[in-house]
């Protein structure tokens, strides 16, 4: 059986780092009812926990995998998983889709000191943009506080560090997160910080 838990970050990547572990959003136990499934039988969504790429699973009679439980998907799915592959934000179904911002906002708090090293370590992409820039809200001026800071004081440690340090930057991990939603949502961004483009 799955772990349920969404907020277990030790268990996405294995040591060799080629282990991976997603999100399930959604059960359809009679498929989908638009014909598009990948097999035939019981289907599910979901979403890995490193670089958020969304998949369609096509489930054995005998699953034993619910909304919320963490499967294996690399390097090879988990028993239960007859078949999965990789989808588009568009192929979701409703129900996974109304779930993704609530598992995107719960991975990126279960993995704070990943998301927050993003502000300590994020560079310039070219002479005009950087990848702080690429965040919801921060034009040049935040951009600019964010790295004094960095430069002057040193790493943040949290969110809630760099919410105290960086003025006009009050909500650090949703930006994150609306970051994350846009990069899944929309295919055709040209830069991508943190799901798989």
């Amino acid at each position: 059986m799955s772990d349920t838990s969404t907020t277990d970050a030790d268990s996405d990547s294995g040591a060799d780092g080629d282990s991976e572990s997603a999100v399930v959003l959604d059960f359809l136990a009679h498929g989908r009812s638009d014909g598009r499934s990948y097999g035939d039988g019981a289907v599910g969504y979901a979403v890995s926990t490193i670089d958020f790429t969304l998949y369609e699973l096509s489930l054995s009679s005998d699953a034993d995998i619910g909304i919320l439980d963490r499967v294996q998907v690399r390097p090879e799915f988990e028993t239960g998983i007859d078949r999965g592959r990789e989808v588009e934000y568009d192929d979701l179904s409703d129900g996974a889709r109304s779930e993704l911002d609530y598992v995107v906002e719960d991975v990126v708090d279960a993995n704070e000191r990943r998301f927050v090293d993003f502000y300590n370590d994020a560079q310039p992409i070219s002479l005009r943009l950087h990848q702080l820039n690429l965040l919801p809200g921060i034009g040049e001026k935040l951009r600019d506080n964010i790295l004094e800071e960095r430069k002057r004081r040193g790493p943040f440690e949290s969110f809630a560090d760099v919410s105290e340090r960086v003025d006009g930057l009050h909500t650090p991990q949703e930006v994150i997160v609306e970051r994350i939603l846009d990069e899944i949502r929309d295919p055709d961004l040209k830069y991508y910080n943190f799901a798989a483009s």
